[in-house]
């Protein structure tokens, strides 16, 4: 079967979740697996892991499973693992710095660079606790311009979200980590992954509260 063009975001949003997987198994010396011992380990259904792979093409062997090594190899050119991928913080309060020293699990390939907030002496670092340049909000299109970043960070208050969206899109920015409880709008060629903690935290609190009426899988 040969890889198609069109992977299914839940799909894409999943390929990380092998990766990180797949390169524990290889720092452990594993040199084959299955969907099922993927599914198994990752809490996923074993179909899932099937029709994820499916998309890619012949990645495995009936029977024979998946080489491990040759498995991190192709995820790590799906996912951009060898291209150094520069990232800029909007929001440098405590979640925004938090976020600038959290080491994204050691990825060699993400960097924040920049930070941008309406009070530039603030000061943030890095997870080596070396300091980032921080800018003010009004100098982020000019700056970026420079710094030639694709992907940001959005950690302000909710009521500036959108403003600050429309900031990082006349800037040039191609995908935002959102952080804010807005959905901020974007022009199609602009992707955002929506992270709301209090909105985690209360469906996980339902979860618990519910669960006997909740399906694992």
């Amino acid at each position: 079967m040969a890889e198609t063009d069109i992977i299914p975001r839940a799909t894409a949003q999943r390929l990380p979740i092998y990766q990180h997987h797949l390169k524990s198994l290889q720092d452990a010396g594993e040199k084959s697996t299955s969907s099922q011992e993927i599914a198994l380990a990752l809490k996923f259904d074993p179909a899932t892991v099937r029709r994820d792979f499916s998309f890619f093409g012949e990645l495995g062997k009936r029977g024979l499973g998946y080489k491990i090594d040759a498995l991190v190899e192709f995820f790590a050119q799906k996912l951009n693992d060898v291209k150094q991928n520069n990232v800029i913080l909007v929001g440098a309060g405590n979640i925004g710095s938090a976020l600038a020293k959290f080491n994204f699990y050691t990825a060699d390939n993400v960097n924040v660079v920049a930070a941008f907030d309406i009070n530039p002496a603030v000061t943030v670092v890095n997870d080596e606790d070396k300091q980032i340049p921080v800018y003010s909000m009004g100098d982020l299109v000019a700056k970026n311009k420079e710094i030639g970043a694709e992907f940001a960070i959005l950690a302000v208050p909710e009521s500036a979200a959108q403003e600050a969206t429309d900031v990082l899109v006349e800037a040039g920015i191609k995908g935002i980590l959102n952080f804010t409880p807005l959905r901020v709008n974007v022009p199609k060629d602009v992707f955002t992954q929506n992270v709301d903690l209090t909105r985690e935290m209360q469906s996980l609190i339902y979860f618990v509260d519910n669960k006997d009426s909740i399906k694992s899988i």
